[in-house]
């Protein structure tokens, strides 16, 4: 426990050191990762991101997951959501699960910024060509409470900020830590954010995995507890810091990406062992979380076209028998994509509106947990 809180105490001394996990050794599983290591692998995926920092109050922003670049209301994707625990406010959700698909890009952001999402995605879903006759959009928008940090009663994000970001979708690489819709959240008391990995499965099928973290519990990074932030003062002169007390509620929003050919059935099946990766990162999955995984799939021959749609589909499905690998793949690009949202994030402050007083969030410090690493190796 010493060892612990010395090296805690050596994060509020210096600055915080970003690496990915897996340059510290955090590498959950036994797959290679793709190209980039992020959702982006995935080909066609694309992610765009608005960060909005204003003043000394606001602190949130947007994230945009695009299944491909073309007309998605047109070319709708096979699609589930898996929900762990559903204290949230997912829109799109239950349609999700009567069609079985994805007909817009998702957006993440703030709870409170959840029907702006909406309207950008409708606003942008009307405008592409050949939707003229389109009178009925179902938005898919994730969110997680990040009033933590962010005057989240302001209701910051626009509706163009988050057309901006829907706009700005790309492949490549994809920033991670305290961007986009994660600039304000928190994790553990630690500073939450984005974080994106990939794996490849032995059929050379790829999992891309993009996380919103926002949650509490028990951090548990590479295998190894990780002690919360010490107060913000110690208990007296002599004496290490006390751990800091952190709240287990919180979200998490999850999606999942891959170019498997999977049935709506088994993308659900999919999402749902994106579970065993938040688990492995000491998750409560408490009463005041909300718990979601989104997975959908771009293989060409499952896109639930207009001609497909009006017609009897048959649609090539991964077998029960091959599917274990997409499990495995995704539930450690799961847990590593989380790790990179932490180990990314930068420290974060604010003004609490209602108080007038500062407050600051550390970030995970790369350094001193792979100093616990090793000791824990050793």
């Amino acid at each position: 426990m010493r060892i612990a809180l010395t090296a805690l105490l050596v994060l509020s001394a210096t600055p915080a050191l970003a690496e990915r996990a897996r340059a510290i050794g955090i590498a959950p599983g036994p797959l290679p990762t793709g190209a980039l290591n992020a959702i982006t692998d995935v080909p066609g995926v694309l992610v765009g991101q608005v960060t909005l920092d204003r003043a000394d109050t606001i602190r949130t922003g947007v994230t945009a997951i695009l299944p491909h670049g073309g007309n998605i209301f047109a070319d709708k994707v096979p699609a589930a959501i898996f929900v762990a625990n559903g204290f949230g406010k997912l829109m799109g959700l239950s349609q999700v699960r009567e069609l079985g698909e994805i007909e817009t890009p998702i957006l993440l952001t703030n709870t409170l910024n959840v029907t702006e999402a909406a309207a950008a995605i409708i606003e942008h879903t009307l405008a592409q060509p050949g939707n003229e006759g389109v009178r009925s959009v179902n938005a898919v928008v994730g969110e997680t409470n990040d009033g933590g940090l962010n005057d989240i009663r302001a209701r910051a994000v626009t509706i163009s900020d988050a057309r901006r970001a829907i706009a700005a979708a790309t492949s490549g690489p994809v920033s991670e830590g305290a961007v986009g819709a994660g600039r304000g959240t928190i994790a553990f008391g630690y500073k939450g954010g984005i974080g994106t990995s990939s794996r490849v499965t032995p059929q050379g099928f790829t999992v891309g995995v993009l996380v919103q973290s926002n949650y509490g519990g028990r951090l548990i990074l590479g295998g190894v507890p990780i002690p919360p932030p010490p107060a913000a003062e110690p208990r007296s002169a002599g004496l290490d810091a006390e751990p800091q007390k952190t709240s287990a509620d919180g979200s998490i929003m999850i999606v999942v990406a891959t170019d498997a050919p999977l049935s709506d059935r088994n993308l659900e099946r999919l999402a749902a062992r994106a579970m065993v990766g938040l688990a492995r990162t000491g998750s409560a999955f408490s009463n005041g979380s909300g718990d979601y995984a989104i997975a959908f799939s771009v293989h060409p021959d499952v896109r639930r076209t207009l001609a497909r749609r009006s017609a009897s589909m048959a649609a090539p499905d991964v077998g029960n028998d091959n599917i274990s690998p997409l499990f495995v793949a995704v539930a450690d690009a799961t847990e590593e994509a989380i790790a990179n949202s932490l180990l990314m994030a930068e420290p974060v402050s604010s003004r609490d509106p209602a108080t007038g007083q500062m407050r600051s969030v550390p970030a995970v410090d790369a350094g001193v947990v792979q100093l616990l690493m090793g000791k824990a190796a050793s």
